[in-house]
C-alpha cells in the first residue's frame, strides 16, 4: 500500500513539473540571470523556475553568500532605472527569501542601466539587459 502511495504521488509530481515548468538546480549561481518585460519587475513563470533552482542550489551549500544585481536597458533616466533595478533585484531576492533562504545570505545592488550584458540598441538588445543577475560573494 505505501509503495502505490509514493508511486501515485512521485506520478502527480512528474506531472505537475512536465505541467508547470521545472525546477532545476544550477551547477553554479554565477551569472544566473532572470529576465523582466520592460517597465517591470514582476517575476515570471519561468523566473521564479530559475530563482526556485537557485534556492535549491543555496539550501544545499549553506555557506554561500550571493548578490543579485538589478539591471535595465537603456531607455529612461538614471534615476528611473536605478530605481527599477533595486525593484527586480528585491523582487528576485523576495522569491528567495520566500523559499526558505535566510536573507542575511543575500545582499542586493542596482546598476540599472550602467552595465548592459549587450551593447546596442532596440529590443532584440533591450531584453537581455532587463534582468538580475546572481553571484556568488
Amino acid at each position: 500500500m505505501k509503495i502505490t502511495k509514493f508511486a501515485l504521488l512521485a506520478g502527480t509530481a512528474g506531472l505537475l513539473a512536465a505541467c508547470c515548468g521545472s525546477v532545476v538546480e544550477p551547477a553554479d549561481l554565477n551569472e544566473q540571470r532572470v529576465f523582466f518585460d520592460f517597465n517591470s519587475s514582476e517575476i515570471s513563470k519561468e523566473a521564479n523556475n530559475n530563482l526556485l533552482g537557485q534556492s535549491l542550489y543555496m539550501k544545499h551549500h549553506e555557506d554561500v553568500k550571493i548578490q543579485i544585481a538589478g539591471n535595465c536597458d537603456e531607455r529612461g533616466s538614471t534615476e528611473y532605472n536605478l530605481a527599477l533595478g533595486a525593484r527586480r533585484a528585491n523582487a528576485a531576492k523576495k522569491v528567495l527569501v520566500n523559499d526558505g533562504i535566510n536573507a542575511k545570505r543575500i545582499s542586493t545592488i542596482s546598476y540599472g542601466k550602467e552595465r548592459p550584458l549587450v551593447k546596442g540598441s532596440g529590443e532584440s538588445v533591450w531584453k537581455w539587459n532587463r534582468n538580475a543577475t546572481t553571484t556568488v560573494k
